[in-house]
C-alpha cells in the first residue's frame, strides 16, 4: 500500500510552528472570526456543521454572516428564534438547504449555550482523547460521522490542539478524498465509504485522518474528475492514474 500520502500528512503534522491562520473563506473578516478559537471557537463549530453538500467557502461564511447580522455571542445567537433562523437563512440564500440547515444552526447554537455554558472550546480543552472529542460533535443536531471526523481533523492538524491519541480521527470520506484513494489504486470502489475508513486505518493505524487534508487539497486542485492534472501531483509516481 502506498505511503506517499501518509508521509505528506505526516510531515505536515510535525511542522509545529506557529499555526498560521487557515484561509476557509478567502474572506478576511469571516476567516477572522473562525480562526479565533478564544474568543469566539462556537463560530468554528456552528461552521462544521454547516459543511455539505455546497463549496466549503460558501459553508465556512455562514456563520460570519449571521454574526454580522446578529452578533458573536453566543447569548446573541441564542436570543433568536428558529423561525428568524429560517427566515435569515431564506432571505440571504444561505445554504442549499435553507430550513433544514437553519434549524441546524439555531439547534447547534442552544446547545453550546446549555451543555457547554457559552464556551464551545469545551469540546477540545484539557487534551481529550480523539474519541470523546469525535462523540461530542456526533452530539450535535445533523452531525455526522463525516463532519465530527473533519472538526477533529482541523483541530489537531491545522490548530494544532493537542489531544491524548489520535487512534479515533477518522479520513473524512469526501469525493475528494474517495477520487485520490481510488486513482491511486488503494480502494476498489470509491462509493464504498467503509473501504476508505478501513484503507486509511490500514496505512496509519495512530492517527488515519493523517492523509485528509493532503487527499482533498489533491483531489480539488490537481486530481479533478476531469483533465486531472497529473504531472503536477505530489503522489503521481505512487499514482495507478484510473481515470475510467
Amino acid at each position: 500500500m502506498s505511503n506517499l500520502l501518509v508521509q505528506i500528512g505526516k510531515d505536515r503534522f510535525a511542522d509545529r510552528k506557529a499555526p498560521q491562520p487557515i484561509a476557509f473563506t478567502r474572506n478576511a473578516e469571516y476567516d477572522a472570526i473562525l480562526n479565533d478559537l478564544t474568543n469566539v471557537p462556537h463560530a468554528f463549530v456552528l461552521a462544521c456543521m454547516m459543511d455539505r453538500q455546497m463549496q466549503a467557502e460558501r459553508a465556512w461564511s455562514i456563520p460570519g454572516i449571521i454574526m454580522k447580522q446578529w452578533g458573536t455571542s453566543v447569548d446573541a445567537l441564542d436570543s433568536r428564534s428558529e423561525d428568524e433562523y429560517i427566515a435569515l437563512f431564506n432571505e440571504k440564500r444561505l445554504h442549499r438547504f435553507n430550513n433544514n440547515m437553519a434549524k441546524v444552526f439555531k439547534g447547534g447554537v442552544r446547545r453550546i449555550k446549555k451543555v457547554y455554558a457559552g464556551d464551545a472550546s469545551m469540546l477540545w480543552k484539557n487534551k481529550p482523547s480523539s474519541a470523546k472529542v469525535v462523540y461530542d460533535f456526533l452530539q450535535f443536531k445533523g452531525v455526522g460521522i463525516k463532519i465530527a471526523t473533519m472538526a477533529a481533523n482541523i483541530l489537531a492538524r491545522q490548530f494544532q490542539i493537542a489531544f491524548s491519541d489520535y487512534y479515533s480521527i477518522d479520513v473524512s470520506p469526501d469525493v475528494h478524498v474517495r477520487r485520490v484513494m481510488w486513482r491511486m489504486g488503494l480502494i476498489e470502489d470509491q462509493d464504498d465509504i467503509a473501504s476508505v475508513i478501513d484503507c486509511a486505518r490500514e496505512l496509519n493505524p495512530e492517527f488515519p485522518g493523517i492523509i485528509d487534508f493532503s487527499a482533498w487539497e489533491i483531489g480539488r486542485e490537481y486530481c479533478r474528475p476531469t483533465n486531472p492534472r497529473c504531472n503536477e501531483c505530489s503522489v503521481s509516481a505512487e499514482c495507478q492514474k484510473r481515470l475510467a
